[in-house]
């Protein structure tokens, strides 16, 4: 039988084949074939024509490729989907990606500058010491997790930090550099976000009951990182709810009149003043003072701790309001 006549012998993740013809002295087609040196091999005419075929475009091996000014837009149908394929220091300067989707494919190094990704499906894949430089990079879907994420999570459950330690460091860098690319755009949006990113990467890195982790992950739960106004928000409606229930059960004064929880009391009294300690919490909180009712015995210590606290939420949610307002 004539090497013409034989399909490509690779599966794909799901199982699915290649139909491509065999090249010769080889079980697989010219794009899988990895006996093929592609580096410097102009591609972007063979590849545009391929996608026009409509024919599945999976695993094919790409690596160091030019593919420079390549036109991968279906203007009549479903988007194309380059999916898994090896693009490792692929030159795909000034790409046009419009809604492609590369799930899953390795980018190592690829030179991405000046492409446009807008709506190109980049999630899985390794962007490790991509070149992002003046690529659109608005309305990309990176994933909910960069790949050296999700795997550097994998790795510190089954025990192996090591391993964990290195692949967060990538992930890291990854996150930074889209977020620079993205600041030197005017993308503060998606910046904001692969900061907040990069900060959670960040604290994995860090030993895992240190005082570093554990006040990076503080920093986190009140504000985001700076990034998420609305976490100081419910930081601070926590904290006031929390108080006031500390008041309820230590008791404030109103005047000659003891505010406090009795189980004597019906629970629509006990409510009523529960209401009463959420005032004074609030007040308290916000250091308005107004001087109706005080704390007694041990509610002063809660009541200059919350003063302080409060004033403290307080400064912290300006600076990160004005900070996201501001881009």
């Amino acid at each position: 039988m004539n090497s013409e006549d034989l399909h490509c012998a690779y599966k794909g993740s799901s199982g699915s084949g290649c139909d491509g013809k065999v090249v010769s002295g080889s079980t697989f087609c010219f794009w899988h074939c990895p006996d093929i040196d592609k580096s410097g091999m102009e591609l972007t005419k063979r590849l545009e024509k391929r996608a026009r075929t409509g024919r599945p475009m999976e695993g094919f091996l790409l690596k160091g490729a030019n593919l420079e000014n390549v036109n991968l837009v279906n203007h009549d149908g479903e988007p194309y989907r380059l999916t898994g394929a090896d693009l490792n220091r692929a030159n795909l300067h000034k790409a046009h990606l419009y809604q492609v989707s590369l799930l899953q494919c390795n980018l190592l190094k690829a030179n991405l500058s000046g492409a446009n990704l807008h709506f190109t499906d980049l999630s899985g894949c390794n962007l490790l010491g991509v070149n992002f430089k003046q690529a659109r990079l608005d309305e990309v879907y990176w994933g909910d997790r960069l790949l050296q994420e999700r795997l550097g999570y994998e790795q510190q459950r089954s025990h192996q930090h090591e391993s964990a330690q290195s692949l967060f460091q990538e992930a890291e860098e990854v996150a930074r550099n889209i977020r620079r690319n993205c600041e030197s755009q005017g993308l503060f949006a998606i910046a904001g976000d692969f900061f907040y990113r990069e900060m959670v990467i960040r604290r994995q890195r860090y030993p895992k009951w240190s005082y570093d982790r554990g006040l990076s992950l503080l920093v986190d739960l009140i504000s985001g990182y700076g990034e998420k106004p609305r976490r100081v928000i419910s930081f601070a409606a926590g904290l006031i709810i929390l108080f006031s229930f500390i008041y309820l059960l230590f008791g404030v004064q109103e005047g000659e009149r003891l505010i406090q929880y009795s189980p004597d009391q019906s629970f629509l009294v006990n409510a009523r003043t529960w209401l009463d300690t959420l005032y004074y919490s609030v007040v308290t909180f916000t250091t308005l003072g107004y001087g109706d009712i005080t704390p007694v015995g041990i509610s002063r210590l809660f009541a200059a701790l919350e003063a302080f606290t409060g004033s403290f939420s307080m400064a912290l949610f300006v600076v990160v309001f004005v900070k996201k307002m501001s881009r």
